[in-house]
């Protein structure tokens, strides 16, 4: 069995690695602001962010009816059809101009979004209903990591394609190339024949929910609504960055550096790896612990990311905004299996996954909107810092349970020496009186 789950969760990555191409669109951003006869568009920031807002909303929505049917009708004809419409998306954005913005929204917006909702939908809960669950964390990681690392390689070859063959050409090659290699990888998705239990290893991250949870359940336990804020304010973080880059080199530079999608692809690279590393390191010291520091981590980056201009700067800017992103990616997935179990991860995962839609729809449009106003983008990273810091803080409360007694006229604190889950869990707790 562990060897055809580790088929189901390389091809998870590798559909994930051409469904990446949306954390490759600051390449296309960057041309498509380009004046008409430097081979762009002439569109504005705030125009050319807009397909891949609505990629981003499409994406995050779609996950919730995706993992309802992945569930139900299991994840290889959910994928294919992802694979599917994230081809014929990029084909019809190929029919773009400088005056028609429509085909982009149509085709790369709504199509490829939906069909990237489709592909990750599926992908992920595979995967990780073939392991047992102290390896959670890793499955996950090494699934989504497919996402993460995609612009290593569809950033430079974007940029030798629209260099090469312009905006349009580019399009409908990468549409063509995908449609081809995701639904190729989606063959190879299925869900076991039975659930795989065994117990967890000492040291591990929390134990899974001793009964496997409905949406319904999730949606009455406090810990949800928790960890949506946590997930939306990491969210619109990461994809402000990301959805910018380029972009972003280029004026904080005064355009003196022109390898932006060089950036993209470094950020890509710790993106993934912090998918992997993150869910490794969660496995041994918890989730909510591993969460809390990478929010911590990330919003140091994002309040000293308005000083940098020089290449090394980037290097290390981007280092740490694509590492502590993508680390979120794979452990809230890994958090909602802890906490609700893997028969419905599916569709709960779906649910707590609008929390990045949100993020990743303000993100982008709020960088954008700032810097077209005050051509920086020094607000938005104070915002985005605040969030994140808002973040640590929420995981840090999951750790103590507060409670009152009046009659008695007594508070008790309590203070978890294990990472929380919304059920009850055994185990020590610190307790501190105050009447």
């Amino acid at each position: 069995m562990n060897r055809r789950g580790w088929v189901v969760t390389l091809a998870g990555m590798g559909l994930n690695l051409a469904l990446g191409i949306l954390y490759a669109w600051s390449v296309f951003g960057k041309q498509l602001v380009e004046a008409v006869d430097k081979g762009g568009f002439g569109w504005t920031k705030t125009q050319a962010t807009l397909p891949y807002i609505i990629a981003i909303a499409c994406f995050a929505i779609m996950m919730v009816p995706a993992g309802r049917l992945q569930d139900r009708v299991g994840p290889r004809i959910v994928a294919s059809a992802g694979g599917v419409l994230t081809g014929v998306g990029l084909v019809v954005a190929s029919f773009a101009s400088p005056r028609s913005i429509m085909p982009a929204i149509l085709g790369f917006g709504l199509l490829a979004g939906t069909g990237f909702g489709l592909g990750y939908a599926a992908a992920t809960p595979a995967a990780v209903k073939w392991f047992p669950p102290e390896r959670k964390g890793l499955i996950t990681g090494l699934v989504v990591a497919g996402f993460g690392v995609a612009p290593v390689y569809i950033a430079p070859l974007s940029k030798y394609l629209l260099t090469t063959y312009g905006i349009n050409n580019s399009f409908r090659i990468l549409g063509i190339a995908f449609l081809i290699t995701a639904t190729s990888f989606a063959q190879l998705i299925r869900n076991p024949d039975r659930p795989v239990a065994k117990p967890g290893m000492p040291g591990s991250a929390p134990q899974p929910a001793r009964v496997d949870q409905t949406w319904r359940d999730m949606l009455k336990t406090p810990a949800f609504y928790s960890l949506w804020i946590q997930y939306a304010c990491a969210a619109t973080a990461g994809l402000m960055i990301i959805g910018h880059m380029a972009k972003i080199v280029a004026v904080q530079s005064g355009n003196t550096i022109k390898i932006g999608f060089v950036f993209v692809a470094l950020l890509a690279s710790f993106n993934a790896a912090g998918r992997i590393i993150a869910g490794v390191i969660s496995d041994y010291v918890g989730r909510i612990v591993t969460i809390g520091l990478v929010c911590v981590l990330q919003a140091l980056a994002m309040f000293f990311f308005s000083g940098v201009s020089t290449i090394g700067g980037f290097i290390v800017a981007s280092a740490v905004v694509g590492f502590c992103y993508g680390s979120c990616l794979s452990l809230f997935p890994a958090t909602a299996a802890d906490y609700w179990g893997t028969k419905n991860l599916g569709l709960n995962y779906g649910v707590l996954f609008t929390a990045w839609g949100v993020g990743g729809v303000v993100g982008p449009i709020l960088a954008g909107k700032i810097a077209d106003a005050t051509g920086s983008y020094g607000a938005a990273y104070d915002i985005a810092g605040v969030l994140l810091i808002v973040a640590f803080l929420l995981s840090a409360l999951a750790y103590i349970n507060v409670s009152v007694n009046v009659p008695e006229r007594e508070i008790k604190i309590q203070i978890k020496k294990r990472s929380p889950a919304p059920h009850p869990v055994s185990g020590a707790t610190n307790q501190v009186r105050a009447t």
